[in-house]
């Protein structure tokens, strides 16, 4: 079958109208999370706790991804790594010791901690109470 430049004049339109609709139904729409409505995922072996609240992308297409941890006292929720997107992380409960570039320091409730693009880093429950926090990844998990 043989496309007329009339025929392609219609069609494009059409195909990036409808690649568009797609890329809007991936951003997170506007909503209410209520926290005892979210999954929760309970490590057996340590206690620990976590509650997936979204994953999705901004309207500008940055990936964005929320979660929240029941963190054990003594407990790391993974050895210290780095990635490529950042990640911005709310205290709300307990005392954490945050290990950025080899630096360390101890946060409590109210505090924010932010990790760059590629910083090694770790964080441990150095309290006597589980400590809880929330943390926000923003950005690709890939170099593009």
């Amino acid at each position: 079958m043989q496309y007329s430049r009339r025929d392609l004049s219609v069609l494009l339109p059409a195909l990036f109208a409808a690649q568009s609709a797609v890329a809007q139904d991936e951003q997170l729409p506007s909503k209410c999370y209520e926290f005892d409505s979210l999954p929760v995922k309970r490590n057996a072996k340590t206690g620990n706790l976590s509650r997936q609240v979204f994953t999705g992308e901004t309207h500008e297409g940055t990936p964005i991804d929320l979660h929240i941890t029941t963190l054990q006292p003594g407990h790391m929720p993974h050895p210290p790594h780095r990635h490529v997107h950042e990640e911005l992380m709310l205290i709300q409960k307990g005392t954490l010791e945050f290990t950025i570039s080899g630096q360390s320091t101890k946060v409590g409730p109210g505090s924010v901690v932010f990790v760059h693009s590629g910083d090694l880093h770790g964080l441990k429950n150095v309290g006597t109470e589980p400590a809880q926090y929330f943390v926000l990844a923003i950005g690709h998990q890939k170099k593009a």
